[in-house]
C-alpha cells in the first residue's frame, strides 16, 4: 500500500493560471522578431544584417576560450567523471582558478565579464568534454545566485555575494518540490517573517549543485500578513545555515557527475537583507532570469551537434559496407546530412539569440525559449541518429569499446546526457504552453475580455469594439506580402539561392497567423485546452525562426569570406528539411487524433484497459509516488559535500 502524501497543497486551475500570469512580463517595450513572426509579420530587419560583438568582447572571449580549451584538454577527464559519477575536486579548483565561475559576472566583482555569446561558446566547449561540468557551470551562473542578483539585487547584495560567486562559491537554484514542478501556485515551502529575519520550512527537490553549493537561491511562499504583501519570494541562503539538510544525492540515467539532491529546510533563519526584490516577486524574478538563462542549454546542445557530426564523419568514412563507406549509402547519408544541417542551424539560432541578448535592443523572451525548445529536441534526435549510424558500437559503452581495443566513443552516453535537456528548465510540453501564451499575447490583449467568463457584458462590449479595430487593420495584411514577389530578399541569391526559403518563411508566417486566428475564433475560451494544437503552432514557429537564423548566418559568413559557399549549402539543406517538417505540422493542425486521444486517456484513467496490462511483473515495488514533504526536522544524515572539503 502506498503511503499518503500529507503535505500536498491544492489550488484550483484558475488560481494556478493567475499565479503564472502575474509572473509574466506584461509589457513588450522592445521589438521581438519571434513575436512578430507569430503575428504573421516577417521582420527580417530585426535580425539582418546579423548583429556582431565589438572587437574588445571578441578579444577577451577568445582569450578565455583558448585558456579553457587548454584546461579541458589537460585536466578534465570526461570518462573518469562518468565512471566515478562525480567531478574531481581538482577540476573544480582549476575552474575557479580560471575564473570560470564568474564568466558572466562584472570584472568589478572579480568576474570575467564575458558576453552572453562567449559565455555560451564556453559552455559548448566544456560541455563537449563533460556535460556534467557544463551543467555545474550553467546552473551556477544561469539560474543560480549571480544572474538574479545581477538583474534584481541591491548594491549591498551584489557587493556581498558576487565576489564570492565569481571565484570561490558555487550556487544552486531551489524552486521544484516533491509535489510541485511547473505549477508554482502550489509551492509549499514557507518563509515566515520574524523580526529582521524570515524563517524557512520546506523541502526542495532536484537541486542541481545543491549537494555541493555554498549559496542557494530559494523560492518560498511568504504568508500574507500585516505589513507583508506575501507571495512567492526569492532569497539568497547560506548553504551552511543551521536547519539545512541535504537528505539525498540523486542519481540519473545521464549527467552522472552532477550534484543534484533533496534539500530540507527546518526553521532556517534568513536575514531580510537576503531577500531578492520585494515579497511576491520571486516567480517573476525566476522567469525573467530564465529569459537569457535558458540559452545555456541550447549552447551545450549545439556543442553536442558538432561532436555528433565529427564522429559521424570519421566513422562513416572508415566503416565499409557492401564495397563502399557507409556514408555513401543513402540510408546513412541522409542521417549525416540531417546532423550537419541541423548543427549549422542550432549554432545560428544560438549565436543570433545570444548576440541579441548582449545588445539588448530586442525582447528575446520568445527567441530564448524557442532556442531551448528547438535545441533540446533536435540535439536529442541528432544523438539518436549517431547511435544508429554507429550501430552496435553506438549502443556499447565507451569503456567497453576501449577494453576491446577500439576508440572509446561515448555515443550512448551522449544520448543519455542529452535526454534531460527536454525536461530541464521547462519541459518541452511546458515550453510549448509558455511560448504559445506569449505568441497569442497580442490577441489576448485586445480580445481577452471577450472570452473571459468573469467579465461583465459592458467589459465584453468594450473588448469587442477594441478587437474590431485591431483585426480590421491586422487581418488584411495576412493576405499578401513580400513572400509572393519573386525578387524579394535578392541579397540571399548567390551560387546557392536562399531567397526562396526566406520568401517561404514570410508566406508561412502569415499562414501561421491565420491558422492561430481561426483557432481562436473556433475555440475561444477553450483554446488553452488545445495543447496539441498549440504545440504544433509553436513547433512551426520554431522551424521558421531556425530557417531565418540559418539564412542570416550563411549570408554573414559569405560576406566575411568565412566558408560562405559551404554555409549556403548547409542553410539550403536545413531549410529544405525544415520545410518538409513544417508541411507535416500544418497537416496535423487539423488532421490529428487529439479528440480520440482524450477518450482513450479517460478510459485508461477509468480502468477500462487494465486487462491490457496483464501478463507482466512490475519491478518497481511499493512506496508512494511522491515522497512526503511535510515540514519538520530532518531524520537523515546530511549529504552535503562541498568541493575541496
Amino acid at each position: 500500500m502506498s503511503a499518503p502524501t500529507t503535505s500536498r497543497t491544492t489550488v484550483t486551475e484558475r488560481e494556478a493560471r493567475q499565479v503564472a500570469e502575474a509572473a509574466r512580463e506584461q509589457d513588450w517595450r522592445k521589438p521581438s522578431f519571434a513575436k512578430e513572426l507569430f503575428l504573421g509579420r516577417f521582420r527580417l530587419d530585426l535580425i539582418h544584417p546579423h548583429p556582431l560583438p565589438d572587437d574588445e568582447s571578441v578579444r577577451r572571449g577568445e582569450e578565455f576560450l583558448a585558456a579553457l580549451r587548454a584546461f579541458c584538454e589537460s585536466t578534465v577527464d570526461g570518462a573518469r567523471i562518468e565512471r566515478e559519477a562525480r567531478i574531481p575536486d581538482e577540476v573544480v579548483a582549476g575552474l575557479k582558478e580560471l575564473g570560470a565561475l564568474g564568466m558572466k559576472i562584472d570584472p568589478k566583482y572579480g568576474g570575467l565579464g564575458l558576453t552572453q555569446l562567449y559565455y555560451n561558446k564556453a559552455l559548448a566547449l566544456v560541455g563537449s568534454v563533460s556535460p556534467a561540468v557544463g551543467a555545474l557551470l550553467s546552473a551556477h551562473q544561469s539560474i543560480g545566485v549571480p544572474q538574479p542578483l545581477k538583474m534584481f539585487g541591491t548594491q549591498e547584495q551584489k557587493d556581498a555575494f558576487l565576489p564570492r560567486c565569481a571565484r570561490t562559491d558555487i550556487s544552486a537554484f531551489l524552486l521544484t518540490e516533491p509535489d510541485v514542478g511547473s505549477d508554482p501556485a502550489r509551492l509549499a515551502t514557507t518563509a515566515v517573517p520574524d523580526g529582521e529575519d524570515y524563517v524557512l520550512d520546506g523541502v526542495k527537490l532536484w537541486t542541481t549543485n545543491g549537494v555541493v553549493a555554498d549559496l542557494l537561491v530559494v523560492m518560498a511562499r511568504v504568508p500574507k500578513s500585516e505589513g507583508h504583501k506575501g507571495g512567492i519570494t526569492a532569497f539568497v541562503v547560506e548553504a551552511t545555515a543551521p536547519g539545512i539538510t541535504v537528505e539525498n544525492r540523486n542519481a540519473f540515467m545521464g549527467l552522472r557527475g552532477i550534484e543534484n539532491g533533496v534539500t530540507r529546510f527546518h526553521q532556517v533563519r534568513v536575514p531580510a537583507a537576503n531577500r531578492i526584490g520585494p515579497e511576491g516577486a520571486g516567480l517573476k524574478i525566476a522567469l525573467t532570469t530564465l529569459n537569457t538563462g535558458r540559452l545555456s542549454l541550447p549552447a551545450m546542445c549545439a556543442g553536442s551537434g558538432k561532436w555528433c557530426l565529427k564522429i559521424a564523419r570519421e566513422w562513416s568514412a572508415e566503416r565499409e559496407q557492401w564495397g563502399k563507406p557507409v556514408a555513401l549509402h543513402e540510408a546513412v547519408g541522409s542521417k549525416i546530412s540531417f546532423i550537419a544541417a541541423t548543427t549549422f542551424a542550432l549554432e545560428a539560432v544560438l549565436d543570433l539569440s545570444s548576440q541579441m541578448a548582449d545588445e539588448d535592443r530586442n525582447d528575446i523572451r520568445i527567441e530564448a525559449a524557442l532556442a531551448k525548445l528547438y535545441g533540446s529536441e533536435m540535439a536529442w534526435k541528432m544523438a539518436d541518429e549517431l547511435v544508429q549510424i554507429r550501430g552496435g558500437r553506438g549502443y556499447e559503452t565507451a569503456e567497453s569499446l576501449k577494453a576491446r581495443g577500439e576508440r572509446a566513443v561515448p555515443a550512448e552516453q551522449m544520448l543519455r546526457d542529452l535526454r534531460i535537456n527536454r525536461i530541464f528548465e521547462g519541459s518541452t510540453e511546458i515550453m510549448h504552453l509558455l511560448i504559445a501564451r506569449e505568441a497569442v499575447d497580442a490577441h489576448l490583449s485586445v480580445a481577452g475580455d471577450l472570452i473571459d467568463p468573469d467579465k461583465s457584458l459592458s467589459d465584453k462590449a468594450r473588448a469587442g469594439a477594441h478587437a474590431g479595430v485591431f483585426y480590421a487593420k491586422w487581418l488584411p495584411k495576412l493576405v499578401a506580402g513580400p513572400g509572393q514577389l519573386p525578387l524579394s530578399y535578392g541579397e540571399f541569391r548567390q551560387d546557392v539561392d536562399l531567397s526562396g526559403h526566406l520568401r517561404h518563411v514570410e508566406r508561412t508566417a502569415r499562414k501561421l497567423a491565420r491558422s492561430t486566428f481561426y483557432a481562436m475564433s473556433r475555440w475561444q475560451g477553450r483554446m488553452e485546452t488545445k495543447q496539441g494544437f498549440l504545440g504544433r503552432i509553436v513547433d512551426i514557429g520554431a522551424e521558421l525562426f531556425a530557417m531565418s537564423a540559418a539564412c542570416v548566418r550563411a549570408e554573414l559568413l559569405r560576406s566575411r569570406g568565412e566558408h560562405g559557399r559551404e554555409a549556403y549549402q548547409l542553410a539550403d539543406a536545413f531549410c529544405r528539411q525544415a520545410r518538409i517538417r513544417v508541411e507535416e505540422l500544418f497537416d496535423r493542425l487539423w488532421t490529428n487524433t487529439d479528440d480520440l486521444d482524450r477518450k482513450v486517456v479517460k478510459g485508461v484513467l477509468g480502468g477500462s484497459y487494465t486487462w491490457l496490462e496483464e501478463g507482466i511483473v512490475d519491478p518497481s515495488g511499493d512506496g508512494p509516488w511522491i515522497a512526503d514533504a511535510t515540514p519538520g526536522p530532518s531524520a537523515r544524515e546530511n549529504e552535503r559535500r562541498p568541493y575541496g572539503a
